[in-house]
């Protein structure tokens, strides 16, 4: 039976105070430090271990075993998948038992303020029930393409935050993010991303990255992480030892960066460095290999084939660098344990010694989206008190990490929490301060100033939409769902009276089937925005899937341009399509489209305030200005629509102004 944390500590202070106290003040150990390793020295080794596993209760789909009797051909079966927005008496239960150090939100467990913050407060409640202590409650709030609440407010992501030229804009989206975070009871934001995008085809990093430029993703993830603290949450900085020069992503395969140590330390390890040394908390870690650091090898589970560990898994990186090196005294968390970079190539009981001996003090367990994955989670602890048991895992390793983890819940006041019961009080600051007025009109305000216009020949920018005339908002295929965005503008344009009397705007997305259409309906107009989305290398080629609408583009730029018409492209998101159509007039960076479809609060669930597209639209026609800096080089492309070495567009200039051409 699991003791009671009140009776645990009080014994185990005891003890600490008349065998161990005295030798603790020689160390300069403070009241702070006996009162945890009065805590540690009471907990089991189950508990422990719990401390040290975060979960993520997603999706509950009942899949039966074979074993079950009442199911004829459980293969066969077709559950239903339900968004877990509230705990089941499985998952009461498993709380009540495990113990686990943290939880982890994904947006399938967020409908609106109200239903996560009694999430998050039974979550919390049912861990005492069984006598845990207060959890991490964790979220990828990052802004911008990754935010797990579909609502409140979705500001401008890292990229557009750099592309301000103010340092202060990301300390003060942070702000606002930890902010409506404390308001829903999730303490801990998986963010900032501090990996520099020095590699234009990186499939996953991108705009979640500030810069290119190592010296700038340091200022701006300084002030990320100032505005956290400043909102009482505990930042993380992801993704160490870097995740910016991959050319896959880690989700769905493992990637290798063959870079030594000291060049790594030039590029890669500069912001993490600064962070560390500005007082972060947590560190994740990437599924990557770096092969010229870590050159212990596996066999992988699916492939037979030697892969080398990655930094997950490394204790060159995570324990003699992360923390000889750069002297980091946190907590390290690992990146997702379902991504197929560890999923593909190691078994789960290899996961959990090699994370563990390589210096993790939190693991991630793969997302439950099914009782399977339930299960898998429970065996998954399980084996981890097992094989310490056994000596497979250094119980003294297991320790250091229980007390890194008790340590930053002492210093966020955690541990003192006993009342975590909802209120109507704070219903009601939940409802009012998350997406309030005031931070939406911040994150605007941001997301204008990030506006980079590169590229505007004969004053083509902004179209000057005349009483009588129209204006077509094409979308390409890559972006099609971002249609809504164009429809929000139109309203937002009429809301502002920006919008001349008689003038009608037309929005409508290319496919592959409307081509045809869409180049007349371009002629036919008479101001044309092409709106394009690149989020891979293939989305700039036409003749792949994701890039035929380039094609598009293409004919009616020329088509346009015979009849002596300018045409405005809008980048709404990776962007290096700016060296994608050197014919177009003007050329305007907005580095994000979250999908919005409506003004909240109208709009209802499942529509948070992500404004660099409707900002970026409405500039188009003279509401709002683009005075943005490119925070990273634009590669030219060659004629198979590959990056070059050669430099269109510079990092840190508005070339527009600097050409003379703004």
């Amino acid at each position: 039976m699991r003791r009671k944390w009140i009776v645990l500590t009080a014994m185990a202070l005891v003890a600490a105070m008349l065998s161990g106290f005295a030798c603790g003040e020689a160390r300069g150990t403070t009241d702070t430090d006996a009162e945890i390793e009065a805590m540690l020295s009471g907990m089991t080794l189950e508990e422990k271990v719990g401390q040290m596993m975060l979960v993520a209760f997603r999706v509950w789909k009942e899949v039966p075993t074979v074993e079950d009797p009442t199911v004829e051909n459980p293969e066969q079966a077709e559950p239903e998948a339900v968004n877990i927005t509230e705990l089941n008496d499985e998952i009461r239960a498993c709380l009540h038992d495990y113990h686990f150090g943290g939880t982890l939100l994904f947006a399938q467990n967020c409908r609106d303020a109200e239903q996560v913050l009694r999430l998050v407060s039974d979550i919390q409640i049912e861990n005492q029930k069984g006598g845990g202590l207060p959890m991490l409650v964790c979220a990828d709030q990052e802004g911008g393409s990754v935010a797990r609440l579909g609502f409140g407010t979705t500001g401008p992501g890292n990229m557009a935050l750099a592309a301000t030229g103010d340092p202060q804009s990301a300390g003060a989206m942070a702000a606002i993010y930890g902010e409506e975070l404390g308001l829903l009871g999730i303490n801990t934001d998986f963010a900032p991303v501090m990996d520099v995008n020095n590699n234009p085809g990186n499939p996953v990093i991108g705009i979640r990255s500030f810069s290119d430029s190592p010296q700038a993703v340091a200022a701006f993830g300084l002030k990320y992480l100032e505005g956290l603290h400043s909102a009482d949450t505990i930042a993380t900085l992801k993704h160490f030892p870097g995740h910016g020069d991959t050319d896959n992503d880690s989700h769905t395969g493992l990637p290798c960066i063959d870079r030594s140590y000291g060049e790594l330390n030039a590029i890669e390890l500069l912001p993490f460095r600064a962070a560390i040394q500005a007082g972060a908390d947590m560190v994740m870690t990437a599924h990557i290999q770096y092969p010229q650091i870590e050159m212990q090898t596996y066999t992988s589970v699916s492939t037979g084939e030697e892969v080398f560990l990655p930094a997950t898994m490394s204790r060159t990186i995570l324990t003699d660098i992360l923390r000889g090196d750069m002297g980091f005294e946190g907590v390290v968390v690992s990146d997702a344990l379902d991504m197929a970079a560890i999923t593909d190539n190691f078994t789960d009981e290899d996961v959990l010694r090699l994370t563990i001996d390589a210096g993790v003090d939190m693991l991630i367990l793969p997302p439950i989206t099914d009782t399977e994955l339930f299960r898998r989670n429970m065996d998954m602890v399980d084996a981890a008190v097992r094989l310490v048991r056994e000596g497979a895992i250094d119980e003294a390793r297991v320790d250091e990490s229980v007390r890194r983890i008790l340590t930053l819940k002492q210093k966020y006041g955690l541990l003192d929490r006993t009342d975590f019961a909802v209120t109507d009080e704070r219903i009601a600051a939940a409802i009012a301060g998350v997406g309030s007025p005031e931070h939406r009109e911040a994150a605007w305000d941001i997301a204008q100033k990030a506006l980079t216009l590169v590229k505007n020949e004969g004053e083509a920018f902004p179209a000057r939409l005349q009483s009588g005339e129209t204006a077509l908002i094409l979308f390409a295929d890559s972006c099609a769902s971002r249609v809504g965005s164009g429809e929000l503008a139109k309203q937002l344009l009429e809301e502002r009276g920006a919008l001349p009397e008689g003038a009608e705007i037309a929005v409508m997305a290319n496919t592959a089937d409307n081509g045809e259409e869409c180049v007349n309906a371009a002629n036919q107009a008479d101001h044309v925005i092409l709106v394009n989305r690149v989020y891979s290398a293939a989305c700039l080629d036409p003749g792949t899937g994701d890039g035929f609408s380039t094609a598009v583009f293409d004919e009616i730029i020329a088509a346009r341009h015979a009849a002596g018409r300018p045409v405005i492209v809008v980048s709404c998101q990776l962007p290096y399509d700016a060296a994608r159509f050197p014919d177009a007039d003007a050329m305007l960076l907005a580095y994000g489209s979250t999908v919005m479809r409506a003004v909240p609060p109208e709009s209802g669930e499942g529509s948070a305030w992500a404004p660099n597209l409707p900002a970026a639209l409405c500039a188009c026609f003279g509401e709002g200005e683009a005075n943005g800096n490119l925070p990273v080089d634009i590669p030219a492309l060659d004629g198979d629509y590959a990056y070059t070495e050669d430099i269109l567009y510079a990092r840190g200039v508005r070339t527009a102004e600097a050409d003379g051409e703004a």
